[in-house]
């Protein structure tokens, strides 16, 4: 950082209002250092920023990371700050004092204002955005809720993630429609060869295409936007895993042009371990059967796919606390 971004940020580090002094006697220090050190850093650049040492310390001191290792994987479950580790808790304690009334009455009416919420975050509808456990459960309930039937095709990467993989794989057994895999040179930065792996496997069968978004073994991020413009020219659907790149750059899932996405918000949203979120496209959720059975499995509500039984309603509560100071409305 220059010697006049540091002189700026220890001196904005001294100027707090007394109201607002007051007002963070009853935080802890941690968090009374975070907001100085996140309001100080305003104006300054990423790359100067990423320099400034006592910056990055406030950071660390928001999260418990165990000191004994060097965590160098966040992608498959990112640890989350102390708020939201706090909220879960109060969340959990709540439920256990009457768990039929708290959880079922109370906590389960939150889930719409997190719809909202998670909505906004995306960029789509609220009547598009269902909330589950994970990515896998979000994929695999568009995997085997479609009506694809024997002869029908399906056009997926070899380095999709293996759960989504042995999903089409068992539909393959199960149902006898016909993989089609590709086979991607990566890493690569020419989004065209990446493109066309896929559309050159389209055919007058293809019914389906998957897309991860990001791969997550080495963090290649696919042309999403161009494949699924050529898919749907042929009356092709595009499902998206967005596992990794939800809330870990910008972007809104309606600029993938995609009929189905799903995400796990324990990853770069840093919401607490087991959250999850899906999308379907308003006019396609009619046409997708829930993985959990209900009363009614075709009608158009996107609530369908959160009939999952009994659920950790603390965790998902959380979520809530994990999106404060993001960009959603």
């Amino acid at each position: 950082m220059g010697a006049s971004n540091r002189r700026r940020f220890l001196k904005r580090a001294g100027t707090l209002s007394a109201s607002a002094f007051f007002a963070s006697l009853s935080k802890p220090a941690w968090s009374r250092n975070l907001e100085k050190a996140l309001l100080d850093s305003r104006g300054i650049s990423a790359a100067d920023l990423a320099t400034e040492e006592d910056f990055w310390y406030y950071i660390q001191q928001s999260f418990t990371a165990s000191p004994e290792i060097i965590n160098l994987n966040n992608g498959g479950v990112s640890p989350a700050p102390i708020p939201v580790q706090e909220a879960m808790k109060r969340y959990y304690d709540y439920s256990n004092e009457a768990p039929s009334y708290y959880m079922w009455r109370i906590l389960d009416q939150g889930r719409e204002p997190l719809r909202r919420g998670l909505a906004g975050l995306a960029g789509c509808d609220a009547e598009e955005i269902a909330i589950n456990r994970n990515a896998s459960e979000g994929l695999e309930t568009v995997i085997f809720g479609l009506s694809l039937k024997t002869g029908d095709e399906v056009v997926a990467a070899r380095q999709d993630y293996p759960n989504m993989v042995n999903a089409y794989k068992q539909r393959e057994q199960r149902d006898g429609i016909k993989m089609v895999w590709v086979n991607l040179d990566l890493p690569s930065e020419d989004e065209d060869y990446l493109a066309q792996q896929y559309i050159k496997a389209f055919s007058s069968r293809t019914k389906l295409v998957h897309i991860t978004h990001i791969i997550n073994w080495n963090g290649q991020i696919l042309p999403v936007r161009k494949i699924a413009n050529e898919a749907h020219k042929r009356g092709i659907e595009v499902i998206v895993d967005g596992a990794h790149s939800f809330a870990h750059f910008a972007f809104k899932i309606p600029d993938l042009d995609c009929d189905y996405f799903a995400s796990s918000l324990h990853k770069w949203l840093f919401a607490p371990i087991g959250s999850g979120m899906l999308y379907v496209k308003k006019d396609k959720i009619a046409g997708v059967y829930p993985l959990f059975a209900n009363g009614d499995p075709l009608r158009p509500d996107i609530r369908k796919f959160e009939t999952l039984g009994t659920r950790p309603f603390f965790v998902e509560q959380a979520i809530g606390k994990a999106m404060i100071g993001s960009e959603w409305k």
